[in-house]
């Protein structure tokens, strides 16, 4: 990456405010739900909960979702191989009835999905060590 590579990946990126006393049921809601995007092929998943989230003096994670004093900031990427299994997967979550909030059957989310922040990005530098 970075040396003008066609990129072999992509990521989708999710920034949202959960109740901080709602930590396990947001841990429980996501691994339920990244199972899902798992069998729809992502490659990996990550969820951060708000360790070392600093405030801003213009801008910050806090302001991006509108986070209240008593909610944490949650940080979350879904790695894909490529973009079109990402579109292809994406698709099949919108269709997927378990996907859906409607659903009675689904467990409520822990989190207001209105000031949730997400986009899918093309990796560009990507290192390991």
């Amino acid at each position: 990456m970075g040396d003008g590579a066609t990129p072999s990946s992509y990521v989708d990126g999710f920034i949202l405010a959960a109740p901080t006393k709602d930590k396990a049921a947001f841990t429980d809601y996501a691994t339920t739900f990244d199972t899902i995007f798992m069998g729809f092929g992502a490659t990996r998943i990550i969820e951060g909960w708000g360790d070392d989230v600093p405030r801003g003096t213009q801008t910050d994670f806090y302001r991006a979702v509108e986070a209240n004093d008593d909610e944490t900031v949650a940080f979350s990427w879904v790695e894909w191989p490529d973009k079109a299994t990402r579109d292809a997967g994406m698709q099949k979550m919108m269709e997927d009835p378990r996907m859906d909030p409607s659903n009675k059957d689904n467990p409520p989310m822990p989190f207001d999905g209105q000031r949730m922040v997400f986009g899918g990005f093309t990796p560009v530098v990507e290192l390991r060590a």
